[in-house]
């Protein structure tokens, strides 16, 4: 059985795709932007600033659908620029202090909104 995720506190998808979607005990997110879901707009800042945007956009997203980031499997990174890489990981990882996700970080020519950084995942449901 498959379940739509949908929350107000993470931003509308920009296209024909779900947040996220809850099948077999896991939760798979969509690639999250640094859109700020109260205004609707891009986040400003450091690309660090726009990393814990994403990151609380997809601790909401989790959230809702019964679970929580200590239950991440795995997440991809995608930056639009690796020389990023350094300042991405330290956000993201004041997000993981104790658990450890499997993860894959790739350069990528351009992201939606041409923004600098998207990340998505998947998680357990219990």
């Amino acid at each position: 059985m498959l379940q739509a995720i949908q929350t107000d506190k993470a931003p509308k998808a920009i296209g024909p795709y779900s947040q996220a979607v809850k099948a077999n005990g896991f939760v798979f997110v969509s690639g999250q932007i640094p859109i700020d879901p109260a205004t609707s707009q891009l986040a400003q800042g450091s690309v660090a600033e726009l990393t814990k945007q994403v990151m609380r956009n997809l601790t909401n997203i989790i959230e809702t659908a019964g679970s929580s980031l200590d239950n991440v499997v795995k997440t991809t990174i995608y930056l639009k620029d690796m020389s990023d890489f350094e300042e991405v990981n330290a956000a993201y990882a004041e997000f993981f202090p104790n658990h450890k996700p499997a993860r894959a970080t790739v350069e990528v020519a351009r992201l939606p909104k041409d923004v600098k950084v998207e990340i998505d995942a998947i998680a357990v449901c219990p």
